[in-house]
């Protein structure tokens, strides 16, 4: 019996030649990813059992972006325990507030992380590296504390779902709604503790920024990570970074590999679609339901990049965000931030009346700027939709392509971002 991607992985990071579903397994992890969050936790623990060390500074990755700049006193000192954890310790690949961002986002761009290598972190959307051909999870804080001082973690090694995508995105349809329609076809507990490798047509054609939406919501799906093999695409990008082939490792599924489940999805009859409250999974048709928002959110790990903010700049140029919408555009990182500036797509956004933000993970969990208040009712670009997720528990928050939130936020209720199908590229000669 052959194996997936992902087996291959493990199987090379345990000292195995194969490895099965359900098979326990000691892996080495090549990265380790650490934000000012969850990463004080379990450095306590390993200073209160007398364990306070680093397995190699040279694969940690620390990026403060929860709170950031600090919210509050409680914020600033975890902020400024992860630096000073990072001084004493010399760990070597730092971006701090002002130099990063979303440490996702950062960290995809870095060069670091590369196709064949394990990464953990302790953040649930640790699996959108997975669209480098990796097999990246987030762990719990104990995980993640024996991860930092050994550079090992057990795994039970997961299953695998695979998706098979064909057919080409009609205008006003993205990544996103593509994986909103494949978490609504099979639930949020769908792809529990899996793998899902998005395979096909589709994703050979789609862009990287498309590939991390994808793998970025496997969580979303109960999925221990989402991955995309290896191809032109990836090795262009990697090359971008200055990694080339002879540095990293790629992994394909053997013809005979075994997968738990398989999916088959045409995106030509896709639509574009926003995920109700209280659960990504409760997927319906935009715009079949104007639903009155008072806010609109475009950012996170999963759509702040820079195709995403010129997709909200074009629908937004020459429009104005509606009476009683508070619209809030955060670019993923610091560079997302100035590429934005220098295209002019910050002068767009304000001229719509849209607010842009520092890059931070803030609003997206209802940590600091943005936050939603008692009844507030909020479209967004993000990946979790849960009670509270945002703010108010009484807050109602409906996910979206940044298509789908640029519209709404013009509107002023959910809309079927294909009204603005025809408007020209922000930027291009026909503005």
């Amino acid at each position: 019996m052959g194996m997936t991607i992902a087996e291959k992985i493990l199987a090379a990071h345990s000292g195995h030649d194969t490895v099965v579903p359900g098979q326990l397994i000691e892996c080495s992890t090549d990265w380790v990813l650490c934000h000012e969050i969850t990463t004080p936790a379990a450095l306590r623990m390993l200073e209160e059992r007398g364990m306070d060390r680093v397995f190699d500074p040279s694969r940690i990755v620390a990026i403060p972006d929860h709170s950031v700049p600090a919210m509050n006193i409680k914020a600033a000192k975890m902020y400024q325990k992860l630096k000073s954890w990072v001084q004493e310790k010399g760990i070597q690949h730092f971006y701090d507030v002002g130099r990063g961002g979303i440490a996702h986002v950062v960290l995809e761009n870095t060069g670091l992380i590369k196709p064949g290598q394990t990464l953990v972190s302790g953040d649930s959307h640790t699996c959108n590296a997975g669209a480098l051909g990796m097999f990246a999870t987030g762990v719990g804080s104990t995980d993640l504390a024996g991860a930092i001082y050994a550079g090992k973690v057990w795994f039970k090694v997961p299953e695998t779902m695979l998706i098979r995508v064909r057919g080409e995105f009609r205008p006003g349809v993205s990544p996103k709604d593509l994986a909103l329609e494949v978490i609504r076809r099979i639930d949020a507990d769908g792809a529990n503790y899996m793998v899902m490798e998005w395979v096909g047509e589709t994703i050979d054609r789609m862009d990287m920024e498309g590939r991390f939406t994808l793998t970025n919501m496997a969580i979303e799906a109960g999925g221990k990570t989402g991955i995309v093999a290896v191809d032109d695409t990836t090795r262009a990008y990697m090359a971008a970074r200055g990694v080339t082939p002879d540095q990293y490792t790629e992994y394909t599924s053997d013809a005979d590999a075994r997968f738990k489940v398989v999916i088959d999805i045409d995106v030509s009859t896709l639509e574009p679609t926003v995920a109700f409250p209280h659960i990504p999974s409760n997927g319906r048709v935009a715009g079949a339901d104007q639903v009155k928002i008072s806010h609109a959110y475009v950012g996170s790990c999963t759509n702040g990049r820079i195709g995403d903010l010129r997709e909200v700049a074009r629908i937004l140029k020459g429009h104005t965000v509606a009476e009683g919408v508070q619209m809030l555009v955060v670019p993923a990182t610091q560079a997302v931030w100035k590429q934005a500036a220098q295209e002019g797509l910050m002068e767009i956004f304000v001229d719509a009346g849209a607010t842009v933000s520092y890059p931070s993970c803030g609003a997206c969990l209802g940590m600091h700027t943005g936050v939603l208040g008692p009844g507030d009712v909020c479209v967004s670009s993000s990946n979790r939709n849960f009670v509270g997720r945002m703010g108010d528990p009484s807050a109602e928050i409906y996910l979206a392509s940044p298509a789908t939130v640029a519209a709404s936020a013009i509107a002023g209720y959910i809309s079927d971002p294909r009204e603005y199908n025809d408007a020209p590229a922000a930027g291009s000669a026909a503005d």
